[in-house]
């Protein structure tokens, strides 16, 4: 009986739902070793480099989402973990500047730096509240990109940096693949742990997490760290891809509207909603560039416009995954009249009434 109440409790479709995301892998997996009759592979390097972008535009999402969708502050700043990155990796590895680390190095110390960022610029911005934080993290990034451009002994400035060349599309595919992979799984994880509900109770009602004994600030801050750090990677390693970067390429805005566009898309507050929401908007912009490229930006605009009015919850919360929220949802209790100052407790409901016996008292069991 043990046996069959577990099986019973197992949501509908697990196992389905696990081959099919097996099979995936594996065709993933698998992608660039294909090779047709001839002995050429099935997909060209064009292919490989839409794949490696798409694997890192899951990653930001998956980060992104470990702040805004997790703990609850939508950070409309947060590709300046992307630029520091980057640069930090293109300064490292850039020969005018008489370095020249490995790669790999490179990398890790762009993300360190844009994890030691987010540390320092999270301990003030992350007690402010609703559109405050927001407006705060988008200053900090036109703020930061003003920055490189005016160290030009350092960042080269508008004139950018040069990075060595690396054609192995192939390995590159690997990479980003296996950090995508790994990022998803961290994430997972951290649903799953104490500290991804401590971040949900922190999204859900702040002080009363407080309350609860739970340190906030601490816990904020290290969800801050961890998805500057792992952003940081991404932007190391598309710098390296990119083979040269400037302000107005790294820094752009469009970047975090993008990453807020794909996790609301797929379902904000979920594991497996930016990785959806990724993937579609993708391959959806790459059709939509293709068919109506002077209108692309209206139609992107004209879909995120629609995904909040019609789809709030995302594709993953439309299939059955009531574990997210929406932007809807957290914007409206940001600025609800919980968040004023002075603002007291909900009143107490009335009691309902009593069922009435057949002499009009309150009713009472036999």
């Amino acid at each position: 009986m043990t046996v069959l109440a577990d099986v019973a409790a197992r949501p509908r479709g697990s196992t389905g739902r696990k081959i099919g995301l097996g099979l995936l892998l594996v065709f993933l997996v698998v992608l660039p070793l294909g090779t047709n009759i001839e002995g050429q592979t099935w997909v060209t390097n064009a292919r490989l480099f839409q794949f490696t972008q798409m694997f890192m535009l899951i990653t930001l999402a998956s980060n992104w989402n470990l702040t805004g969708g997790f703990t609850g502050y939508v950070d409309f700043g947060h590709a300046v973990f992307f630029g520091l990155g980057a640069y930090g990796t293109g300064i490292l590895m850039t020969q005018q500047h008489g370095i020249q680390w490995p790669f790999w190095a490179a990398v890790l110390g762009g993300a360190v730096v844009a994890a030691i960022f987010a540390v320092l610029v999270g301990f003030p911005t992350l007690r402010l509240k609703g559109p405050y934080f927001s407006i705060a993290m988008l200053g900090t990034f036109v703020a930061m990109r003003e920055i490189i451009r005016v160290t030009k002994p350092v960042t080269g400035g508008g004139v950018g940096l040069t990075l060595p060349p690396y054609l192995n599309r192939a390995l590159f595919y690997y990479l980003t693949f296996g950090l995508a992979v790994l990022v998803v799984s961290v994430m997972w994880w951290i649903r799953r742990s104490e500290f991804g509900s401590s971040l949900i109770a922190i999204r859900e009602d702040e002080v009363g997490a407080e309350m609860r004994g739970i340190d906030t600030t601490l816990h904020k801050i290290t969800a801050f760290a961890i998805a500057g750090f792992l952003s940081g990677i991404v932007g190391g390693m598309w710098a390296y891809q990119n083979t040269f970067i400037d302000p107005d390429v790294v820094f752009i805005e469009s970047r975090t509207v993008e990453l807020v566009m794909m996790t609301m898309l797929g379902g904000l507050g979920t594991v497996a909603g930016p990785v959806v929401g990724a993937a579609t908007i993708y391959w959806l912009r790459d059709v939509v560039w293709a068919a109506f490229f002077d209108w692309h930006l209206i139609v992107e605009g004209a879909l995120l416009i629609g995904i909040v009015l019609f789809v709030p919850t995302g594709i993953v919360g439309m299939l059955g995954d009531r574990s997210g929220t929406s932007l809807q949802r957290l914007w409206g209790r940001w600025l609800g009249s919980r968040d004023r100052p002075g603002a007291g407790p909900d009143p107490p409901r009335a009691a309902p009434p009593q069922p009435q016996g057949p002499q009009g008292d309150a009713g009472d069991e036999p």
